[in-house]
């Protein structure tokens, strides 16, 4: 019997020997993926648009800084200079031309978001065709993989130059996503832990608020962005590569073929004291970079360096501080679309200091049309009759829109006047000077808004 119940003891003892041993050793955690942290965040649109900032970024590489780049497209809707692919397979040949690109700069960590290339000047169908919420869902995820201290990005705004509204989108996307990404609430399947093994849901990333968002302009008048960031010379020599940064960036945009193969070839051909001379240039690679500040949550100048006040380690997430709109009266008109969104997108994301024309103003191919949306107000409690007018320069005529609009009571309306304008005379520069379109508003014979549009007509331009 005693041997019975020394036995039965001693394999008991060896049965929770192992659960005894392994309750007192701490069991083993996975972190975050160091090989995908990064310290700057690059957000643009399109394959070849990294060009925008490439000097700077082979400036940071050289300072130890890690850098990673997002795409919102492919670029697939673009034209082909190199060869016959076109649509989903010219979005190919641009993904690798830009992993190519970037590779010449050491950088390899890239990610498409899946939009698709719009050619126009509007932010919201760029963002209607991107699959705007999804495309948001998945840069927060990479936010939140990649950890960054800096987001750049194009400015968010519609000025006269290229104007591209995914250029626009890409700025959008990451101001929402720098101001969303530190927020446990939002998309919280991401930050979720597993609750089972091998999770096939739930993707146990971290919230992580980024401490900067810096922009660069997309348009012509540089002086509009002046002071108001950074400034970085690009002809410092690299101690890597030793060569100047605006020469390593050029080398870089060299493997984007199918955009700009002449300009490439025409390259290949000079020798180095005449490529220094064309890149040296007014318009070209070697001029300074300028940036623009949007938000610092770590303090700092608005001049200083971009990683002025940066140190390593996460921060609380910083909710955005919106400024109100102006209070409206209860029958009103006032300009809608493209340039009441980005009034609202400005006030929402406490970003009223950022510079914008105003009047709006826009580039347009001429001759063509150019639509003036309107929100028409009757916070009332009878319906009102709202009559537009337009005031246009000499030889542009009303297509359509203007006249009397009957609006409900309690009801917010869309309208819009679609505006002809003349072809550039044969005398007249490829751009003319800026004309003004004023659309006016009145109820009861009393005026109720005005809405302003500055038009600079040019021989060619992407459309409204």
């Amino acid at each position: 019997m005693a041997l019975r119940l020394v036995k039965a003891s001693l394999i008991l003892i060896f049965l929770f020997a192992p659960q005894i041993s392994s309750a007192q050793s701490p069991q083993t955690v996975r972190v975050a993926d160091e090989r995908y942290k990064a310290d700057i965040l690059l957000v643009v649109a399109h394959p070849d648009d990294e060009g925008a900032a490439t000097p700077y970024l082979a400036r940071a590489m050289d300072e130890g800084k890690r850098v990673a780049v997002v795409y919102g497209t492919r670029g697939s809707s673009g034209g082909n200079e190199s060869s016959s692919e076109q649509a989903a397979a010219l979005g190919d040949v641009r993904e690798i031309e830009a992993r190519r690109a970037l590779a010449t700069l050491g950088i390899t960590n890239a990610w498409f978001l899946g939009g698709r290339d719009t050619a126009s000047q509007n932010v919201l169908q760029s963002l209607a065709n991107w699959g705007h919420g999804a495309s948001l869902e998945q840069l927060v995820r990479i936010i939140r993989l990649t950890r960054p201290e800096v987001i750049l990005t194009f400015l968010p705004g519609t000025f006269i130059g290229e104007d591209h509204g995914d250029h626009q989108a890409a700025g959008v996307l990451g101001t929402e996503a720098f101001d969303i990404s530190g927020d446990s609430t939002v998309f919280p399947e991401q930050v979720a832990g597993p609750t089972k093994r091998l999770e096939v849901f739930l993707q146990n990333l971290r919230p992580w608020q980024p401490k900067k968002i810096y922009y660069f302009p997309d348009a012509d008048n540089d002086a509009l962005f002046a002071n108001l960031g950074p400034e970085y010379s690009v002809r410092e020599i690299s101690k890597s590569a030793k060569r100047p940064y605006w020469r390593m960036a050029l080398e870089s945009f060299r493997e984007h073929q199918t955009q700009a193969k002449s300009y490439i070839d025409s390259i290949a051909k000079m020798d180095e004291a005449q490529i220094e001379k064309m890149a040296t240039g007014p318009d070209g690679w070697g001029q300074a970079q300028h940036f623009v500040l949007g938000k610092s949550l770590v303090g700092g100048s608005l001049k200083g360096e971009i990683f002025e006040g940066i140190t390593p380690g996460a921060i609380a997430f910083a909710r955005p501080k919106n400024v109100p709109g102006p209070a409206l009266p209860d029958v009103s008109a006032e300009l809608a679309g493209i340039w009441s969104f980005y009034a609202d997108f400005r006030r929402e994301h406490g970003l009223t200091h950022l510079p914008h024309p105003e009047p709006p103003e826009i580039a347009l191919q001429a001759p063509g049309t150019i639509v003036i949306p309107l929100w028409l107000r009757n916070q009332t409690a009878a319906a009102k009759e709202i009559t537009l007018t337009a005031k246009l320069p000499a030889g542009w005529t009303v297509q359509s829109g203007a006249g009397n609009y009957s609006v409900p009571a309690k009801q917010v309306v869309a309208a819009r006047v679609e505006i002809n304008f003349p072809a550039l005379a044969e005398n007249e520069p490829k751009n003319s000077a800026l004309e003004e379109v004023t659309v006016h508003a009145e109820s009861g014979g009393q005026p109720i808004g005005v809405a302003t549009v500055r038009v600079e007509r040019r021989k060619k331009a992407l459309p409204q």
